[in-house]
């Protein structure tokens, strides 16, 4: 059930985090911020705030639309169970795909699918309008949409308009937070050193594992629920869970300040 309590927004904020940092989001985020910082240096860290806020107002509109359609269409009671399903499948997928790609690959780049449905001219394009458009597309494919139209339906059937614009702006949030780190520690590493590429893959290394950590547990979370197992996690847990995952990404940026400095200082001493 999807309500406005404690428990129900740090799950959407967590959700959000997650869905921040899938894989599609980090790799195309990454290569706009590769493109922006010899082109735009300023604004290139600020691309992952420009597509998350696409990307939340797409799914926005699929919530908000489907909350008041909801009013006058009734969806099947089997379409919830299908949704779940293929996002524990999704989830599962994107977890295996990106742990078989961090123990294989030497030069780890996050496994996604999104990213080859959009244009050539778009996926090359700097412009911010750009980066919002691609934003808005990711947030109108068909897992992402499904999904908002559920968290539509359920919200509106236990807490009205408020209940929906209360999740959506928890989970986007979530993932602007997630996604405003990634492109601000990818702009730093590649403006503040001459080897940006590998701090830039040390940073990759980390954040496949923390996608692979929250796949993984959220899919686990999610078939729980869906087998019926009652879960009692309070409001203190709820919040700790959505603390330490805005906690995990503000200390991959910190991290990443760290050792963009310390390389700085090292390459100046030569």
């Amino acid at each position: 059930m999807i309500d406005t309590t404690l428990p129900a927004l740090s799950l959407m904020f967590v959700l959000g985090v997650r869905h921040g940092l899938d894989p599609d989001h980090v790799a195309v985020i990454d290569n706009i911020v590769f493109r922006m910082v010899e082109i735009r240096p300023r604004l290139s860290g600020w691309a992952g705030t420009l597509f998350a806020f696409g990307h939340g107002l797409a799914v926005a509109a699929v919530v908000l639309g489907v909350s008041v359609l909801s009013v006058w269409i009734a969806l099947p009671s089997w379409i919830g169970g299908v949704i779940d399903a293929m996002v524990i499948a999704l989830l599962t997928l994107v977890g295996t795909l990106n742990v078989v790609a961090l123990l294989r690959r030497r030069e780890y780049v996050p496994v996604g699918w999104r990213s080859r449905l959009l244009p050539a001219p778009l996926r090359s394009s700097t412009h911010p309008a750009a980066v919002m458009l691609i934003g808005v597309i990711f947030g109108l494919v068909f897992d992402t949409a499904t999904q908002a139209a559920a968290w539509g339906a359920a919200a509106t059937t236990h807490g009205g308009i408020l209940a929906t614009a209360s999740i959506t702006l928890a989970f986007t949030f979530g993932m602007l937070l997630a996604d405003t780190c990634d492109s601000q520690i990818v702009s730093q590493l590649l403006r503040t050193t001459r080897d940006g590429g590998a701090g830039v893959q040390r940073y990759r290394q980390i954040v496949g594992w923390l996608i692979v950590t929250l796949s993984y547990g959220m899919a686990l979370f999610a078939l729980l629920e869906a087998l019926g197992v009652q879960i009692e996690i309070g409001d203190i847990g709820f919040t700790a869970v959505g603390l330490t995952a805005a906690l995990s990404v503000v200390l991959m940026l910190i991290w990443a300040r760290w050792v963009s400095r310390r390389i700085s200082l090292s390459e100046n001493k030569k």
